[in-house]
């Protein structure tokens, strides 16, 4: 018994850690020079907006395009309901709401008449001139 105690005491010796890898240090970036920075301003400031381009586009719609299409049904006498926008566009009921609410409204600025049919369908129609122009 003497002998498996002494190797059991060998087993559970204390063993010392291996020493933790020391990383890199890193330094700061140097910075850059003060006239570079302002230059950037300066050129920020002289830049042409992109919000001019942005709005030309918006308004008119690429040819057989589904905003083309949707805009032609909604400027139908009678409008277009959400079933025919959505069977017309393969879009879900949120999308085309989504469309109409952001991009016909909110960016074309135009103004459009939501109603319920007598069937209890909704139906979108155009209402005279944009009220945004």
């Amino acid at each position: 018994m003497n002998n498996q105690t002494a190797t059991v005491a060998e087993l559970s010796a204390p063993v010392e850690p291996k020493a933790a890898r020391t990383r890199k240090t890193t330094t700061a970036k140097k910075a850059a020079p003060k006239a570079a920075k302002g230059a950037n301003k300066l050129a920020s400031k002289n830049a042409t907006p992109k919000s001019s381009k942005k709005a030309t586009e918006a308004s008119t719609p690429r040819p057989a395009s589904k905003k083309a299409n949707v805009l032609a049904m909604i400027q139908r006498k009678t409008g277009s309901t959400l079933a025919e926008i959505m069977k017309a566009t393969d879009w879900q009921a949120h999308s085309v709401r989504g469309f109409i609410s952001g991009t016909l409204r909110k960016k074309m600025g135009l103004a459009i008449e939501s109603t319920r049919n007598d069937a209890g369908e909704r139906t979108y129609r155009l209402c005279g001139a944009p009220h945004n122009l």
